[in-house]
């Protein structure tokens, strides 16, 4: 931890404080709400939640002594200015005990993700990590990509740094093992092989190319596999190719052959040579200008299965041995830990840390700092790839500072927005419309942010692109004002890109005024002659146009804006469309699920013949009892 800033005065006996950036009056008022909980906090493990006056939660913290380390908040004079920042903010704290400091470890990590306070190091990347999942739950298993909760039953290998690298080593492993990757009800209606057959890709048990027998063997090939014993199966399949050249079944060799050149390319396309690792993470820390670069490595069996580099936030007066202890607490609340766990540096909390994980990793896990050998070669390798990664961060920060700054200065905002909101509309001659809203800042798209909006008001007609952006605006802006009225929370935006032309902006600029939001600066985009991208013109509220160089960095830039914009609209308005197009008239038919539905158009054929059928007749409907005949005949007989 770094020194604390001295005070500017500390009067103990009167409890008047005058620090720098502080208010006098909220700083006693948050020490004041801190002793009062002090009152009955017991001297036991557990998590405390600091809260300001709305609620809002500003800090999770956790201790092994609760009451010893609260107590340190009335301390003043010793914490930092953006401690002392956080206790004039505090107007009341939530506690809960815990049977031990690991249990209040893990506690601490999922609050943090669940409330992401303004005053813990945050880990910002929540994309979920892609696994391989070899199913279980079939004759003839299905291998697939993975994201989020294990329901399915089978084996889960991973995690994969991105689905670019899962994928690859998907399309691989078909060609190494031939496993099937259809979904089972494509399984289950085919009746001659499918392309990825006739490609070598699958071994078309579909058809009954393979047996189950057969096929289990692929499996176990590839688990073998999947599990570090690559040596194995690599030597498994030359004997098998070789015994099938004696026999002079070339064919059989060929294929083997093939399946070996696969096993070849993924051993070659590891970046790293991990071999003889087992199952482990490594991570390395890198920090430069105030920023900090947390570089991870995922090796699964021997193998390199991707790397990512993460920057957390909300780092500053932190060591870096809490920042990572932190980011590993946060990291390891979805992803389930190795065995090991190798780091650059020694932690402090390693032992409370390695405690912490053995029931998610279903064993000992050690975490420590490699002194000598393989490993560390490979934690130097990631110590140097974090710090390329910070360098490349802070480069794309100052360009991306310097298009910013661009935009604030060609559309005259006093200082570069750091938040950009921008909002497009997407439609079929009216049908399934939604609006949509992108996020962007200073570090790209916020894409947790995005929003979309169904067009549901009876006055909006359809098609209508000016309506849809009113209402639009209208329930984005309406939400803001309820919601954050003092604009303290980060949920008004410092720029608004409208897809579109005058009737787009007198709409968009219509709609704010009624709410009375006139301080929010607004721009329209519209695309030149012939929609031609590099002609855009950029509309004021106040009628002004103007269009910029066609090589112009920051027109570039607002096209990026506009065309996410647009991609995401397209995105989910498709979805929707999609949605619509597998609707059925039996959804909205009170308590008849998906069961029931497919029951009653299995014996019935459509939708048609279920509303015109009798009261008898649908009571004969297999699986359908006589209250819920009932409930469909009166659904469409009421009044008759």
């Amino acid at each position: 931890m770094s020194q604390p800033d001295a005070p500017d005065r500390f009067n103990e006996e009167k409890q008047t404080y005058t620090i720098r950036g502080v208010d006098q009056p909220n700083l006693e008022a948050g020490v004041a709400a801190i002793r009062n909980v002090l009152k009955t906090l017991p001297p036991k493990p557990g998590v405390y939640r600091m809260h300001d006056a709305r609620g809002d939660v500003l800090y999770v913290g956790k201790a092994r002594a609760l009451r010893n380390r609260v107590t340190n908040y009335t301390q003043v004079e010793r914490l930092p200015n953006r401690i002392r920042r956080m206790v004039a903010q505090t107007r009341s704290m939530t506690i809960v005990t815990t049977n031990s400091e690991a249990e209040a470890l893990l506690l601490e990590a999922q609050l943090i993700k669940r409330y992401r306070p303004a005053y813990n190091v945050l880990l910002r990347d929540d994309k979920s990590f892609p696994f391989i999942l070899l199913r279980s739950d079939h004759a003839f298993p299905r291998i697939q990509k993975h994201r989020g909760a294990r329901k399915a039953k089978g084996n889960y290998y991973g995690p994969f740094a991105s689905a670019g690298s899962v994928n690859t080593t998907i399309n691989a492993l078909q060609k190494l093992f031939l496993l099937r990757s259809c979904t089972d009800s494509f399984f289950n209606n085919r009746d001659r092989p499918c392309l990825l057959y006739q490609i070598k890709r699958c071994s078309g048990p579909c058809v009954g190319r393979i047996g189950v027998d057969g096929y289990g063997e692929l499996v176990a090939d590839a688990k073998a596999f999947l599990g570090g014993k690559s040596t194995e199966v690599q030597a498994k399949l030359g004997r098998e190719m070789e015994a099938a050249a004696e026999a002079l079944d070339f064919e059989r060799a060929a294929i083997l052959r093939d399946r070996l050149k696969a096993l070849t390319f993924i051993q070659g396309s590891q970046a790293i040579n991990a071999s003889g690792v087992g199952n482990a993470d490594i991570f390395a820390l890198a920090t430069k200008a105030g920023q900090v670069g947390i570089q991870a490595f995922f090796i699964r069996g021997g193998q390199n299965w991707g790397h990512r580099a993460f920057f957390p936030t909300h780092t500053q007066d932190l060591s870096e041995e809490e920042v990572l202890t932190s980011f590993l607490a946060q990291f390891y609340e979805e992803v389930p830990p190795p065995r090991t766990i190798l780091l650059d540096r020694d932690l402090p909390e390693a032992a409370l840390l390695a405690e912490a994980l053995v029931e998610r990793a279903g064993g000992k896990v050690e975490i420590v700092r490699p002194q000598r050998g393989d490993r560390v070669r490979l934690v130097q390798q990631a110590t140097r790839n974090a710090v390329e990664a910070l360098d490349r961060r802070l480069a794309e920060s100052t360009t991306q500072g310097k298009l910013l700054q661009d935009v604030a200065d060609l559309f005259e905002l006093s200082e570069p927005p750091q938040r950009i909101e921008i909002y497009d509309n997407s439609h079929i001659q009216g049908t399934n419309a939604l609006g949509a809203m992108v996020v962007a800042g200073p570090e790209g798209f916020l894409k947790s942010q995005y929003r979309k909006f169904n067009i549901k008001r009876p006055e909006t007609a359809p098609g209508d692109d000016f309506a849809m952006m009113r209402e639009v605006m209208e329930r984005r802006f309406g939400r803001a004002l309820e919601e954050d009225p003092d604009r303290e929370r980060g949920l008004w935006p410092d720029l608004v890109l409208i897809d579109g032309g005058k009737g787009q902006m007198s709409a968009v600029k219509g709609a704010l005024e009624e709410l009375g939001v006139e301080d929010v600066p607004l721009i329209g985009v519209s695309k030149g002659p012939d929609r031609n991208a590099g002609r855009e013109t950029f509309h004021f509220p106040d009628g002004r146009e103007i269009s910029l160089p066609i090589n112009a960095p920051v027109l570039f830039y607002l096209q990026r804006l506009r065309d996410e914009a647009h991609r995401y609209a397209i995105g989910a308005h498709r979805t929707k469309r999609s949605k619509a197009i597998t609707a059925s008239p039996l959804d909205e038919v009170p308590g008849i699920g998906p069961a029931r539905k497919k029951a009653l158009l299995m014996h019935f054929g459509t939708a048609r013949a279920v509303r015109d059928a009798s009261l008898e007749d649908l009571a004969r409907t297999p699986g359908v009892s006589e209250t819920v005949a009932r409930v469909v005949y009166d659904f469409y007989h009421a009044g008759g």
